[in-house]
């Protein structure tokens, strides 16, 4: 039996209203997870940077309901607005993972939600709102019926429920370095099924900043879910889930000896070979787009003319997210000024940060 999954009844309901508060960040991954099979489980492990800045607020407000039937009752705001379209999103999550919920037979539940970024700013905003929900849900639970658990263990249920539904999620409930998914190696601490903070790496990647170019605001022609199904009879399947575990295990090290050049260089190629995967599925489509083309340049022709650990990731998108430490943020600001805010859609520029995860209000 899943230990995640508990039994209850309404007499066990210590507290039958309250509110809980919790703010979540996005992360940006380094090396990428593409293609997943099972229920939400990953074809190969993955390594992000928890962001600072890019987070998604979730307010929730519960109260007893009458009867125990299995349903949900929920009420869904977004910036203020009824969000029919989220709501029923999360309506069927709920539903589709009833077992490990079941105290919303007894609750009904309203969320309020707000973005400290814009939402089709092609920042990953399923991993900042349904890693807010799981932590949000986990800590309905242990306060409604007093289960006085530790905050590891509602972390850990958290990430867990986070993975299903959205996989990139699962990483942000934790601060700094996260990794996602099985490897062999010592450091790496996750499992498919839940993340887990990376220990052990350079201070230098700890402060690492990340502004975010944003090339095209607009909603992405193919959706990663889809993505990520394109995988399964792609030509390059094997060998890109080898060479996944093959960079994140070279990158580790990196990160645990403080080489920026180095880490420069996996970074940069982990993101060309996941529009590289994309552009040769079947069928094949492309994110990027001309002016993404142009800032990958741009970027290039800094660092050789400077020789500054500068570098670019990107996600399942056309924006680019650049890369670099903290001691050189006067140098990259200028250049991002300069050279980057006329090939940005409405010279949009996000700057962000590695930061500490999620945070609790109330």
């Amino acid at each position: 039996m899943n230990s995640y999954i508990k039994k209850y009844t309404k007499k066990e309901l210590i507290e039958d209203t309250g509110r809980v508060s919790w703010t979540s960040p996005s992360n940006i991954a380094l090396i990428k997870y593409w293609g997943k099979h099972g229920k939400q489980l990953p074809c190969n492990p993955s390594i992000s940077f928890t962001l600072n800045e890019s987070k998604t607020t979730m307010d929730f407000s519960w109260s007893i309901k009458d009867g125990g039937k299995d349903e949900i009752v929920l009420d869904f705001y977004f910036e203020n607005k009824k969000n029919e379209a989220f709501e029923n999103k999360i309506r069927k999550f709920l539903e589709d993972n009833f077992e490990l919920f079941p105290f919303l037979k007894y609750l009904s539940l309203e969320i309020e939600s707000t973005n400290s970024f814009p939402h089709s700013a092609g920042i990953a905003s399923s991993a900042s709102s349904m890693s807010a929900l799981a932590l949000g849900l986990c800590t309905i639970e242990d306060q409604a019926f007093d289960l006085n658990q530790s905050e590891e263990e509602i972390l850990d249920k958290a990430t867990y429920i986070a993975r299903l539904a959205s996989g990139s999620a699962s990483r942000s409930v934790f601060p700094g370095i996260v990794s996602w998914g099985k490897s062999d190696l010592e450091d790496i601490k996750s499992t498919d099924e839940k993340a887990a903070t990376v220990e052990g790496i350079a201070d230098v990647f700890k402060t690492y900043q990340d502004s975010i170019v944003i090339v095209d605001a607009g909603e992405k022609a193919v959706s990663s879910r889809a993505g990520h199904a394109l995988m399964e009879a792609h030509p390059f399947r094997d060998v890109r889930f080898k060479h996944a575990n093959d960079q994140l295990a070279l990158l580790v090290e990196v990160m645990k000896s403080g080489d920026v050049d180095q880490f420069c260089e996996i970074v940069e190629t982990e993101a060309l070979e996941l529009h590289g995967l994309m552009m040769n599925s079947s069928p094949s489509y492309t994110l990027m787009r001309p002016n993404t083309l142009a800032v990958i340049e741009k970027i290039r022709a800094f660092r050789s003319e400077t020789g500054l650990p500068i570098c670019f990731t990107l996600d399942a998108g056309p924006n680019v997210h650049i890369l670099y430490p903290e001691s050189i943020k006067n140098e990259i600001n200028e250049f991002m000024i300069n050279e980057l805010t006329p090939l940005a859609q409405g010279g949009l520029i996000i700057h962000d940060k590695v930061g500490s995860g999620p945070e609790r209000f109330l």
